[in-house]
């Protein structure tokens, strides 16, 4: 369908570039025309309205740039976008998670930036560095993102309030302290009111926290686990850390588990509690682990909550960390030499929509390879982030949100954040989700549970 992809028509000359007259040396045809097709999962029309019109008023080769939501449900739309490029009928740049990065470009769905649209020292000058790790591969930029998101604690003032606590834990033992606090149980043994969320595994395994895997990955990397070399998983391996060998992802997997065992003093959630954001909302929950989007969601289920985020606590001695989830937007390949004369005209465009322009912006025309910069009016990333209220992924952008009081916690915490390198993402969650269960029905330790985890894990890694 024309109106789909880009078509770059090249008038008269496109067969034959070069036109010779009357021996006084050439002319080259360098008029063309593109229309793009940007597809996403979360965002309106509405979110890139004032960018499109600005690009288009500038950049006078585009004559159309059209955005279509297509689900909010991460599985659907990562299937419809393989059976788009499968038939043929695919956009010209789709949103993807940071984790199918890998899966695109071993299929060779996607297309990197060509040489001289974007340096490397460019983009790491621009994003955070987990960007920087999912991104960039071989030297060569394989997606461009506008947002990223990392956990914040989510803590109940009125709670907190009435056990005394003055501030939001910023270590894990004053989180423990802060828990033990807050956690109210019966005479009959149930919890009434919980201090934190840990210990189970999230809605996929069949239990009750939002995102458990996330959280214990998060905890085994600022433990100082390796989660990976190469493809081979090693976060159950012992790793030396200040001259010592330990087991971290086991120490944190031990941490993360105490919670909902009855017999520890972190003692404060178990399978009778509601889902973790649910829990948070009807105000029985002191402290929840979760990203920036739940912050709307909770305040929808419960307006008069009287709750705050704070950054996520950190262990004693162990690695300043976050953990990111975030998209970024690539470009599709294209399946013929014709069209792989669209790639640049495509990364121009990504490249203004993400990129810090300081008022300006240089246009390329790619036939002639003619430069013209011109005066740009908006800042296509503060503009989109200001609309949708998620917090960044440019650096100059996280140091204006760090004092925003509901974004702070989550930019500053894409600063320190980390991911690792996945070949099947959606496999690793059940797996990990797995361990997590095993551990709570008692059919494992969390040692041998992260052992048969990484086995599993490293044998998809390696397919």
């Amino acid at each position: 369908m024309a109106n789909i992809k880009i078509k770059i028509i090249i008038a008269v000359l496109a067969t034959a570039p070069l036109l010779f007259l009357s021996g006084c040396g050439k002319t080259e045809n360098t008029a063309y025309t593109a229309n793009l097709l940007i597809w996403g999962i979360f965002d309106s029309q509405d979110a890139f309205s004032d960018i499109i019109k600005e690009y288009k008023d500038l950049n006078p080769r585009v004559k159309n740039i059209s955005y279509r939501k297509i689900s909010a449900n991460p599985a659907e739309y990562k299937d419809e976008i393989v059976k788009a490029l499968a038939r043929g009928d695919y956009p010209d740049i789709f949103l993807i998670d940071h984790n199918w990065i890998d899966y695109f470009k071993q299929n060779q769905f996607i297309e990197p930036a060509p040489a001289g649209t974007l340096s490397e020292p460019e983009f790491r000058n621009n994003f955070v560095d987990a960007v920087a790790d999912d991104f960039i591969n071989e030297g060569k930029i394989y997606a461009l993102p506008l947002s990223v998101d990392s956990v914040g604690l989510y803590y109940n003032k009125d709670i907190f309030n009435s056990e005394g606590i003055v501030f939001p834990p910023t270590t894990w033992d004053e989180f423990s302290q802060a828990a033990q606090k807050c956690v109210k149980i019966d005479e009959f043994g149930n919890i009434t009111q919980s201090g934190a969320a840990l210990g189970r595994q999230d809605e996929q395994g069949g239990g009750n926290i939002n995102r458990a895997t996330d959280i214990l990955t998060m905890l085994m990397i600022q433990k100082g686990a390796e989660m990976a070399r190469g493809n081979s998983v090693t976060f159950d391996r012992f790793v030396e850390i200040n001259g010592v060998k330990k087991a971290a992802g086991v120490e944190a997997f031990d941490y993360y588990m105490s919670f909902s065992q009855s017999n520890s003093n972190n003692y404060s959630w178990n399978s009778k509690m509601h889902n973790s954001k649910d829990a948070f909302a009807e105000g029985n929950l002191a402290m929840m682990l979760n990203y920036s989007w739940a912050y709307d969601e909770v305040k929808n289920k419960n307006a008069k909550l009287n709750f705050a985020v704070a950054p996520v606590p950190q262990f004693s001695g162990g690695k300043t960390a976050n953990y990111a989830n975030y998209w970024g937007f690539a470009v599709a390949r294209k399946k013929n030499a014709a069209d792989k004369t669209q790639i640049p005209e495509v990364w121009q465009f990504l490249k203004f929509l993400t990129i810090k322009n300081n008022g300006k912006f240089s246009f390329t025309n790619f036939l002639s390879n003619v430069k013209e910069e011109k005066s740009v009016k908006i800042d296509p990333a503060k503009n989109y982030l200001e609309k949708t209220g998620k917090p960044a992924a440019r650096r100059d952008i996280i140091e204006e949100q760090k004092n925003d009081t509901y974004l702070g916690p989550f930019a500053s915490g894409n600063i320190i954040a980390k991911t690792w390198r996945q070949a099947e993402p959606e496999e690793n969650e059940k797996i990990l989700s797995e361990a997590i269960k095993s551990v709570v029905t008692g059919d494992a330790t969390t040692a041998s549970a992260l052992s048969t985890a990484s086995a599993k894990i490293s044998a998809s890694q390696a397919k």
